[in-house]
C-alpha cells in the first residue's frame, strides 16, 4: 500500500466542514483586522496615524472642532503598529479576518452600521454563477504572499473544488477575474486583455490590500493606486495577505451563497 494512502487512511478526512453554520473555520488565533474605538482616543493623539505605513489611518477635523480618527480598511496591511503604538487602547487586536465586500465605502469605518444591501449589482445577474464559478487569477505585481494563500485553497483541508469554485488558466473560460498586486503600470493592459477575454458576464475581484488600493507600494514610481481606475471591481478583499479562509468567505459572499459580514468597517454578523 502506497505510503500516503496508509497515512490517509490512518488521519481520516480532513477537509474541514465549514461554511457551514456553527462550524470552525480553522483561522482560530489568526490575527485579523485590528479594531477602533475611537472615542477612547486621547486628545490630540495621533500616534497610530504617524505609524500607519499605508496611511490607513488619518486624523481628520471633526465636528464641534475636534480631531475625529479616520480608517480606511482597505488600505490597511494588518502590521499591528497601530495596536502597539496607541497608548488609549483605542486601536486593540482582533480575530476579524473575514472582510470582503461588494462597495469599497464599506470598508471605511463608520457608525453608521444599518441593513447591508444584498441586491446584486443592476450592471450583471450573479444567479447563473451560484453553484459554480470558474476563475482566472493574475498577478498584478504582486510581491507573491497573496499567491501563497490562493496555492493553499487546492490543500486537502480547504479543498474549494468541494465548493464548485475552480481556477482556469484562460480567460475565455473564466467568470471572474482575481487580481493581486499592486497592479503595477506595465500590466494594465495584459489586465485589460485578460478582461475583455472573457465571456460576458464577467467580474473582477481585487485580493489583498495591494490589489484594493496599491498597500505599500502604492503611488510609487512603478504602479498606482491597484485596481482603481483600470477596471470595475465588484469584490474588494483587504488583508496583507487575506488568508484562505477569508478568500473563500469573499467567493461565497460574492455569489450569494452566505451574507457579507461588514458594514462600515466592523463585523456586524
Amino acid at each position: 500500500m502506497p505510503f500516503w494512502t496508509f497515512f490517509g487512511l490512518q488521519k481520516g478526512k480532513a477537509t474541514t466542514p465549514w461554511p457551514r453554520r456553527d462550524q470552525a473555520t480553522g483561522q482560530e488565533g489568526v490575527f485579523g483586522m485590528p479594531r477602533f474605538e475611537p472615542e477612547r482616543c486621547a486628545p490630540e493623539c495621533s500616534e497610530c496615524a504617524a505609524i500607519c505605513p499605508t496611511t490607513a489611518i488619518t486624523v481628520q477635523p471633526g465636528r464641534n472642532g475636534k480631531d475625529r480618527l479616520a480608517v480606511d480598511y482597505g488600505r490597511c496591511v494588518v502590521c499591528q503598529l497601530c495596536v502597539e503604538a496607541c497608548p488609549a487602547d483605542a486601536a486593540h487586536a482582533s480575530f476579524d479576518w473575514a472582510f470582503g465586500v461588494r462597495d469599497r465605502t464599506q470598508l471605511i469605518l463608520s457608525d453608521d452600521v444599518a441593513a447591508i444591501d444584498e441586491s446584486p449589482k443592476e450592471r450583471q445577474s450573479q444567479d447563473g454563477f451560484r453553484r459554480s464559478l470558474h476563475i482566472r487569477h493574475v498577478d498584478a505585481g504582486s510581491c507573491n504572499g497573496c499567491e501563497s494563500e490562493l496555492q493553499a485553497l487546492n490543500n486537502p483541508f480547504y479543498n474549494l473544488h468541494r465548493l464548485g469554485i475552480f481556477f482556469t488558466p484562460s480567460p475565455r473560460f473564466a467568470d471572474l477575474l482575481l487580481v493581486t498586486g499592486p497592479v503595477t503600470y506595465a500590466m494594465h493592459e495584459p489586465l485589460r486583455r485578460a478582461y475583455e477575454a472573457m465571456p460576458a458576464p464577467r467580474w473582477v475581484m481585487a485580493v489583498g490590500t495591494c490589489a484594493v488600493s496599491g498597500g505599500v507600494a502604492g503611488g510609487g514610481y512603478a504602479c498606482g493606486n491597484g485596481l482603481e481606475g483600470v477596471l470595475p471591481v465588484d469584490v474588494y478583499l483587504p488583508g496583507c495577505p487575506p488568508n484562505p479562509a477569508a478568500i473563500i468567505e469573499a467567493l461565497l459572499m460574492f455569489l450569494g451563497r452566505i451574507p457579507q459580514k461588514v458594514k462600515g468597517g466592523r463585523v456586524v454578523s
